[in-house]
Order: C-alpha cells, then sequence, then structure tokens
C-alpha cells in the first residue's frame, strides 16, 4: 500500500510539475503571434496483475499521454481568408495613393488653367509684349507639368513593380520553408513539443503565404500541407496550381509587361491572383497603365488644339503660326515656340500687329470646352480620388471582418495570461499535494517497518 501511494504521487508530481513547464512556456510566449496556447493531455494510468490466471486491475496514478494544441483549420481558413482580402484593398489603395499624390504635386490642373487664363488676359491687349511672353511661358511651364505629372505616375508603378517582386519573393520563401516542415512533420513524434512547435511554424508559413496569395490548403494524416493558389483565369477543374506538394515547392514567377501590368507563372500556369497583397498589386497596376493612358491623351489633346490654333491663325508680324508644342504623349511634351511675338492670335492672313483676337478665342474655347484638357484632367483626378474612396469603404467593411476572425482565432490559440496565472497556482497546489501524499506514504511506511 505504502509503495502504491509513493508510486501514484511520484506520477501525480510528474504530471503536475510537467503541466507547469508547458504553463510557464505559454506565459513566456503570450506575445508571439506564431504561438498557439499548450496544454498537457493526461490519462489515468491502470496496473494490471494476474494471479492464477485472474487479472487484477489497480489505480497507478496518472501519465502524461502527450501536449495537445488547439488546430482548429476552420477558423485557420478564415482568417487567413480575410487576411488575404485586407491586403488586396491595401496594397491596392497604396499604389493608387502614390499615383495621386503624384497628379496632385505635379499641379497639372493649375497648370492648365494657368495656361487659360494667361490666354484669356492676351484677348485684352494682343500686342502687349509683356502679356505674349508670359503666355509662352505658361505654355513652357505646363509642358514641364505634364512630364512631372506624368513621372508621378511611374514612380507609383515602380513602387507597386518594385513590391510584386519582393511579394513573390517571400512567398518562395514561405513555400520554401512549408515544404521543409512537412518532411520534418514524417520524423517527429506525435503528441510531443517538436510536433507542436512544426505546427505553429506550418500555421505562420501558410499565413505568409496568404498574405500575399489567396490559397486553398490541405492536410494529410500527420498534418503535413499541400497548398494551391487561388487563381483567375481558374484552370481546369477546381483546383489551383500547387505551390507546395509534401516534401516539395514550386516556384512562383512574376513578369512585368512591357505595359507595366505584372502576372504570375506557376506549374506551368500564366494567372493573376483572386486575393492577396499581390491582387491588390496588379489591380492598382491595371488601373495606373489606364490612367497613364489618359493623361498621355490629355497631353496629345492639348498639343494638338494648340497647334491647330496655331496652324490656322497669323503671328504678330502677319507670317503664319508654328507649332507651339511637339511631342505625342505628356512624356515626351515639349515647348518649340520660343517668342511671344510668333503667338497666332489672330485669323491666318490678318496683317501684321493685327489685334483681330478671333482665332486666339478659339483657342482658349478649345482648351476650356467640355472634352478639353482641363475637363479631362478635372475628371482624371476626380475619378481617382472616387476609386481611393471606394476602396477604403469596401477595406473598412473587409477590416472588421478580419478582426473577427482574428479575435475569434485568438480564442481558439491564444494565451489569456489570467487563466495561465491561475492554472499556475492550481498546479503548484497540486505538486505540493503529490509531493505531501508521498512524505505520507514514507511515513506510513517507516511505522510498519517500526513495527516489525
Amino acid at each position: 500500500m505504502p509503495i502504491d501511494l509513493i508510486s501514484i504521487g511520484q506520477s501525480g508530481a510528474r504530471a503536475a510539475r510537467a503541466s507547469i513547464e508547458v504553463t510557464a512556456q505559454n506565459i513566456a510566449n503570450a506575445s508571439n503571434p506564431d504561438y498557439v496556447r499548450r496544454s498537457l493531455r493526461l490519462e489515468e494510468f491502470v496496473g494490471s496483475a494476474v494471479i492464477d490466471f485472474s487479472t487484477s486491475d489497480a489505480l497507478s496514478g496518472v501519465r502524461i499521454g502527450g501536449i495537445v494544441r488547439p488546430d482548429n483549420q476552420l477558423l485557420q481558413s478564415r482568417a487567413r481568408d480575410s487576411l488575404a482580402d485586407v491586403q488586396r484593398a491595401d496594397n491596392d489603395i497604396a499604389a493608387l495613393r502614390d499615383a495621386e499624390l503624384g497628379l496632385e504635386q505635379s499641379g497639372l490642373f493649375r497648370g492648365l488653367v494657368q495656361f487659360e487664363a494667361a490666354l484669356t488676359l492676351l484677348e485684352s491687349d494682343p500686342t502687349d509684349p509683356a502679356l505674349r511672353t508670359g503666355a509662352v511661358e505658361t505654355a513652357r511651364q505646363l509642358s514641364v507639368t505634364f512630364q512631372s505629372a506624368q513621372t508621378g505616375i511611374n514612380n507609383a508603378r515602380d513602387l507597386a513593380q518594385d513590391a510584386v517582386g519582393v511579394g513573390t519573393n517571400e512567398a518562395n520563401a514561405a513555400a520554401t520553408e512549408l515544404a521543409r516542415i512537412n518532411r520534418e512533420l514524417v520524423n517527429v513524434r506525435p503528441g510531443s513539443a517538436s510536433q507542436a512547435n512544426l505546427f505553429d511554424a506550418r500555421d505562420a508559413a501558410l499565413r505568409d503565404i496568404s498574405e500575399q496569395f489567396s490559397l486553398t490548403v490541405e492536410f494529410d494524416e500527420i498534418g503535413a500541407a499541400t497548398v494551391r493558389l487561388v487563381t483567375t483565369p481558374a484552370p481546369a477543374g477546381t483546383v489551383g496550381p500547387v505551390l507546395v506538394d509534401g516534401p516539395s515547392s514550386n516556384t512562383l514567377t512574376s513578369t512585368i509587361a512591357a505595359d507595366g501590368t505584372a502576372s504570375f507563372t506557376l506549374d506551368g500556369l500564366t494567372f493573376a491572383p483572386v486575393s492577396g497583397a499581390q491582387a491588390g498589386r496588379v489591380s492598382a497596376l491595371n488601373d495606373l497603365r489606364d490612367r497613364a493612358a489618359t493623361l498621355d491623351a490629355i497631353a496629345l489633346s492639348t498639343i494638338t488644339r494648340a497647334n491647330a490654333a496655331q496652324a490656322s491663325g497669323a503671328a504678330l508680324d502677319g507670317t503664319p503660326g508654328q507649332p507651339l508644342f511637339a511631342g505625342t504623349n505628356a512624356s515626351d511634351i515639349e515647348m518649340v515656340l520660343t517668342d511671344g511675338d510668333q503667338l497666332a492670335l489672330a485669323p491666318l492672313g490678318s496683317p501684321a500687329g493685327s489685334r483681330d483676337t478671333t482665332n486666339l478665342s478659339a483657342l482658349v474655347a478649345a482648351i476650356g470646352a467640355d472634352d478639353g484638357p482641363i475637363a479631362e484632367t478635372d475628371r482624371l483626378l476626380l475619378s481617382l480620388s472616387s476609386r481611393i474612396s471606394g476602396l477604403e469603404t469596401t477595406r473598412e467593411g473587409l477590416s472588421i471582418i478580419a478582426g473577427s476572425a482574428a479575435a475569434e482565432l485568438l480564442t481558439e490559440t491564444g494565451v489569456d495570461l489570467d487563466e495561465e496565472a491561475a492554472a499556475l497556482i492550481r498546479l503548484q497546489q497540486a505538486f505540493e499535494a503529490n509531493s505531501r501524499v508521498i512524505q505520507v506514504a514514507n511515513d506510513i511506511f517507516d511505522t510498519i517497518l517500526g513495527l516489525n
């Protein structure tokens, strides 16, 4: 009897001490986002003996069954999917904000308005040298402003393209790490601390991939993950290209096209991601391509309207007007008229020194028309601002969903310091109680020996 008590007390003390160690590990990792709370699985230990072909069972204490780690893959999947959606919106907004900032800082709309104002002022005195020089200088500044606006869009595009490359490298690194974890899971003992650590690393790698691309995951009997990306266009069937398959991973590549847009290739399939940061960058690059084309069209409209007015008018000396601008887009627009006297304000065929501003009025009307460069620039800026505002509204909703999913997952897997502190006290008391059982058993054993 005393020996049984000692055995039971020892097993209880051993289990309490191991549980204390696990609880202390939980407390130490409370702020680690990649750590999932652990607990110790304890099992009743029953000893059996056979005497004269009769079996007798006796309770012999408790034994450690292994480490238990919450592994709710449904919650994990929800958290990953919602994170990917937020990342898409964030990166789309970031690139478009950079473009919006570049356009606003260029002062293109203000430059076009000032150009129109300088021409309008000339109508009051078309032969004034100072007004003519001012109009030419305003036109020169406008050409520089167009180039600056295009540079702003190009800079935003370059940043997004660089981020595409970085994101691709991060996804490949996480995939390589996940394949390594899958290999190690084959040889690890179930219920061990090593297995729990590998599961933590596995889930962290999956989260890192989902920040860049939306994915689907399948787990085998040992917890190794097979990862497929959710893509468009979708491949034949319902599954996407394989990124990680057990112990191996495929290499993901990104490609920047001549028009500045991005695409990806994996497992022989060229695709655009559906969600994740990379999907946001792809969407932004498509948008920036279109806005750069719109800016080029505005620049060409300005060049065409100004040069057409010059061609249909007469300079101050009565000679036919010469082109005001050269170039075909916002990047190469250039002021080529060097003298204010060369501005063709009067109709073609007018005598030298004419104060007729009919041709000038036509140019002012063309610049300020509903389909003119001022109105088109206003629509460009307004549509970009509206696009960003819509994305921000969408992101707010997605952030609420992501926050709810993350909170639900944290409730399942996170460490509550209050609960762990209470458990620590309870386990300490259990350890002391089992130590007391051992002491009582020793006292009983000594007493029995003394009777003999």
